[in-house]
């Protein structure tokens, strides 16, 4: 019976997949998106891009997603069933325990349990106490300690602003020199703000990486997919660190013996971990990993869905989402609710020139309505003018995504999708996933 009523919170691309995910559920009759984009409003009956029953009813709510005490309103005035939060900032500034203070079912963890990715210097000594694999660190609240530190170590390394910097906030140098810039920037020059009153320093491990995320309801853990995340803007791997320029999933180099054994040696002491130290936590775990020689090393952990991953990973959930969120907020998640499909998904952001750095917005977007069937079009940021057109308001501004039997079969349709796609400026990576095709 479609009589669930959902709200997201958030504004990416990654809301935009809860919501046509969440809008797929049998269960659900209506989701709200606050502050959502253009791309996250649609009537009953909108036909879904990959099939199936047609989408149950989207609506934006004017809502910042910090405004948590309206947040908490709206949700009671709507009868909201089950509050799902995509952005961390919301979960760092203690949204999930409000919401749980006045009742309201939410999908995230409390503030306590965010501090996972909130403060990376919390997560390494948590890692370090609970024996879960990891680089060597130390972290630093004074810029001369840490300076003098990085050229004692010498060498390749790693610098990190310690609070949550939008994805942004981490620098990979190739020696001292550059690590001492990285202080400078995030500790002296205050690039990423508050974030960088505690910097950390890490090994700088070399291998591929690969995120692995999982549902937890505070004591059960259920693995999905294994993705790989694009971080860099350009083609190759280079240019600066960004949000995502593109993810696929499955990767092809972790088997499921691999995911059996992340899972029991990662993602559920952490769970345990977090729950011995009296904050449980409830939500998706992620995962962020370096495959290296000697063994999987956790880079970091995230307290969310991750952007552009998830827009990966849901085409690929054979099993309704719903009662899985449902069953996470209860306490009652178990390995028969989650299910996949065999194949490969792929995204590919398309971003405003400029991007991670200025960038314009208000420019035209053009062609999507020509995308082919079984592909899917995740707005990020995107607006629509008084007179309804589409228009760019991000860096990030469309993730086109696409299922296949193999990868190489999902990327062919998604390069090929955008073909019909522009904007003024229009940036892409065209080696999404190409060197990992089997």
């Amino acid at each position: 019976m479609s009589d669930k009523t959902v709200l997201v919170i958030g504004g990416g691309g990654r809301e935009h997949a809860l919501a046509w995910a969440l809008a797929r559920s049998p269960q659900v009759g209506q989701v709200y998106v606050a502050p959502g984009n253009a791309g996250t409003a649609w009537e009953a009956g909108t036909p879904d891009p990959l099939g199936g029953a047609p989408l149950a009813p989207a609506e934006r709510v004017r809502l910042a997603p910090d405004a948590i005490s309206a947040l908490a309103a709206f949700a009671h005035d709507h009868a909201v069933d089950v509050t799902v939060v995509g952005p961390e900032g919301p979960l760092a500034a203690g949204i999930a325990d409000t919401f749980r203070r006045e009742a309201l079912a939410i999908f995230g963890p409390s503030q306590q349990a965010a501090r996972i990715e909130s403060s990376k210097a919390f997560a390494r000594n948590f890692m370090a106490r609970h024996g879960i694999p990891s680089p060597a660190f130390a972290a630093f609240t004074e810029r001369e300690e840490a300076i003098a530190f990085v050229h004692e170590q010498g060498g390749p390394q790693v610098v990190k602003a310690s609070g949550l910097a939008a994805g942004k906030g981490v620098i990979v140098c190739d020696d001292a020199d550059e690590a001492e810039a990285a202080i400078e920037r995030i500790m002296g020059v205050r690039e990423f703000g508050e974030a960088g009153d505690t910097v950390v320093i890490e090994e700088r491990l070399s291998g591929r990486e690969a995120s692995l995320l999982a549902f937890s309801d505070g004591e059960n853990v259920v693995p999905m997919l294994p993705t790989r995340d694009h971080k860099r803007a350009y083609d190759g791997g280079l240019g600066p660190n960004t949000g995502g320029m593109g993810a696929y999933a499955p990767t092809l180099d972790l088997t499921q013996d691999d995911i059996g054994m992340l899972t029991e040696t990662v993602l559920k002491p952490t769970v345990q971990g977090l729950r011995d130290d009296g904050t449980p936590y409830v939500g998706v775990l992620f995962a962020g990993l370096m495959l290296t020689d000697g063994g999987p090393r956790v880079l970091e952990f995230n307290c969310r869905f991750g952007d552009p991953e998830t827009q990966a990973i849901l085409p690929l959930l054979t099993t309704d989402l719903y009662p899985i969120i449902e069953a996470c907020v209860n306490g009652e998640l178990a390995d028969d609710l989650v299910g996949w499909q065999r194949g490969s998904c792929a995204i590919v952001i398309l971003a405003s020139q400029g991007y991670p750095r200025k960038y314009p917005t208000g420019l035209p977007i053009d062609g999507l309505d020509e995308l082919p069937a079984d592909v899917i079009a995740f707005h990020a940021g995107t607006e629509r003018t008084e007179e309804g057109r589409l228009i760019t308001a991000g860096g990030r501004v469309l993730g086109i995504t696409g299922p296949g039997v193999e990868l190489s079969d999902a990327l062919r349709k998604v390069y090929g999708a955008i073909e019909h796609v522009s904007f003024q400026g229009m940036q892409y990576r065209r080696d999404i996933g190409v060197n990992y095709i089997s």
